[in-house]
């Protein structure tokens, strides 16, 4: 018996796929991170994307939520959002 456990497989088409990204706080942070998740996801509110500073105001995130097509437009969302060079992390 294996005691290893498949992480649980995305069913795609996925509403409401939560997505945050955080990197340093910038005024238009928000704005770039909108328009790199507009290019994958061209049906993205914006008007339900949240963003929050840090405690000590240094990094801020933004929180969003996208209809998730495939595993590829996740991958290729997540590569363009670090190729900013201003993305920290992705989740």
């Amino acid at each position: 018996m294996s005691t290893e456990t498949e992480a649980p497989k995305i069913e795609f088409p996925h509403p409401d796929y939560p997505i945050k990204v955080i990197g340093d706080n910038q005024a238009d942070f928000k704005g770039m991170v909108i328009e790199i998740v507009q290019v994958h996801a061209p049906d993205l509110d914006i008007e339900q994307v949240v963003v929050q500073e840090s405690g000590k105001g240094n990094y801020s995130s933004v929180r969003l939520k996208i209809t998730a097509t495939s595993e590829q437009q996740l991958v290729n969302l997540h590569e363009d959002l670090k190729a900013t060079g201003r993305v920290k992390m992705v989740l």
